[in-house]
């Protein structure tokens, strides 16, 4: 669980539109994951909030409880919407400094987005090399850490916002048509190619044109 969203069960049930009921019967029912414990209390993570945030929309589309148990209780279907694209590596505090320099307060701030996990004795996790390694390129292009970090995360709020649009579209339109488990694990692994393909093309679109507009201001 990141350290970025931390809720109480009222506070999931306020974020969802649910009640504390509802939620504790889809715990019961399996098709929430249970809470991280802490002194007694349970938190919720961002992780939590999409899947009620999911099984809405497949309720509205008409599954019922126990179809959408079934559907995301599927060990392939769950391997296959849930797998990174690709796999993490794993730096030293020297790699990093070796990098970007040595700059504690960026270091925390690559944290608190989620760019690097600390794992413990000077040791990182980057979840997503590629995205360090854009921040890497943009760095030794003369762009501060710091700024590219706040980029990283205007860009982590779009693209947020574009994956539940994204997934809306798969729990209403495809999954209407793969009611199998099968036909389910089919239609995800379409889903992310398809929308990576579809945001990078808008992207490149919008950045064209963003950039003209600003070259036509002189700034």
């Amino acid at each position: 669980m990141t350290t970025a969203v931390r809720l109480t069960i009222g506070e999931l049930a306020d974020a969802a539109g649910m009640t504390v009921r509802n939620i504790r019967n889809h715990q019961s029912r399996g098709l929430l994951p249970p809470p991280e414990l802490e002194a007694r209390t349970g938190y919720y993570g961002a992780e939590h909030l999409e899947r009620l945030r999911l099984i809405q929309a497949m309720q509205a589309d008409g599954f019922n409880l126990e179809a959408i148990r079934r559907l995301l209780s599927g060990s392939e279907l769950q391997r296959v919407a849930t797998m990174p694209g690709e796999a993490p590596v794993t730096l030293t505090a020297a790699d990093l400094a070796e990098r970007f320099g040595d700059d504690p307060a960026a270091l925390a701030e690559a944290e608190r987005l989620g760019v690097l996990a600390p794992l413990g004795d000077g040791r990182f996790e980057a979840p997503s090399p590629a995205l360090l390694r854009a921040a890497e390129d943009a760095v030794a292009r003369g762009v501060g850490l710091a700024a590219a970090l706040r980029v990283v995360e205007e860009v982590q709020a779009g693209c947020a916002a574009m994956a539940r649009a994204f997934v809306a579209t798969f729990t209403q339109e495809l999954m209407r048509s793969a009611p199998s488990e099968a036909e389910a694990v089919a239609a995800v692994e379409t889903l992310r190619p398809v929308a990576a393909r579809t945001v990078l093309a808008v992207l490149d679109q919008a950045i064209a044109s963003e950039a003209g507009r600003t070259l036509r201001q002189g700034v």
